[in-house]
This record gives C-alpha cells, sequence and structure tokens, in this order.
C-alpha cells in the first residue's frame, strides 16, 4: 500500500452502517468508503455550500424549512457544475484500490454518494442560517 493509502486509510475513519456477506459490492463500497469520507468532510461540505448559497440563492435564508430542503436537492441534482465539484471531494480520499472499484460502477456509485451528500445537508439544514 502506497503511503498516501495508508495515510487516508488510517484517518478517514471506521464503517459506517452494517455491511454483510449478504450486502452488494455497492452497498459495501458506501458503507466501508463513502459514508467515512462524507463524515470526514462534512465541515467542508457545510462550508462548499454556504459558499454556494452565497454565490447563487442569497435569499434561500428568508425560505421555510421545506423549501430550504427543496433547494438542498435541486442544486445537486441540477447543478452539475456544484455536484462534479462535490464529488471531487469525495473521490479525493478515495484510496487507488477504491477508486479502481469505483470506476467499475461509477454511475450507481455517483448516485448512491450524491444521495448521501444530500440527505447529509439537508439533516443539517439548521446549519444554514444567515449569520
Amino acid at each position: 500500500m502506497t503511503t498516501r493509502d495508508y495515510y487516508i486509510s488510517e484517518n478517514r475513519g471506521e464503517t459506517l452502517g452494517i455491511v454483510t456477506e449478504q450486502s452488494s459490492a455497492e452497498e459495501r463500497f458506501q458503507n466501508s468508503t463513502i459514508r467515512p469520507i462524507l463524515k470526514l468532510q462534512n465541515d467542508l461540505l457545510i462550508a462548499v455550500f454556504k459558499n454556494y448559497i452565497s454565490k447563487h440563492k442569497n435569499d434561500f435564508y428568508t425560505y421555510s424549512v421545506e423549501k430550504k430542503l427543496q433547494f438542498i436537492e435541486n442544486a445537486i441534482q441540477k447543478d452539475i457544475k456544484f455536484r462534479n465539484s462535490l464529488k471531487g471531494i469525495v473521490i479525493g480520499l478515495f484510496t487507488l484500490d477504491e477508486y479502481y472499484d469505483y470506476i467499475q460502477n461509477s454511475s450507481n456509485l455517483n448516485k448512491r454518494m450524491m444521495n448521501l451528500v444530500i440527505e447529509r445537508l439537508k439533516s443539517q439544514v439548521q446549519l444554514f442560517e444567515l449569520e
């Protein structure tokens, strides 16, 4: 294992969620790789989304909670440049082996990844208040 891979593996955190023999390869990858990365990168994801709000929709802060949740979902699903930036935040912390696993099924794993990012940001919507 390269120094980079070792450093990433040691510092990223443990598997989150349940991985069993019956788990699909995608589910295993999600729980052993994507979830720990999202947890590690949480503060950065929050900061990136706050920056997105300030650049694209400053009236976000006047929205109802329901409308804020919808905005989070739409921003990630419809703004391709923003979505690609979020993917980069996650993919940049893959080990080489994880990256090779990822590229075998990137389409489905991207969907899982973005759904997890959406849920993570939505669950912390109270952090997106005007400071």
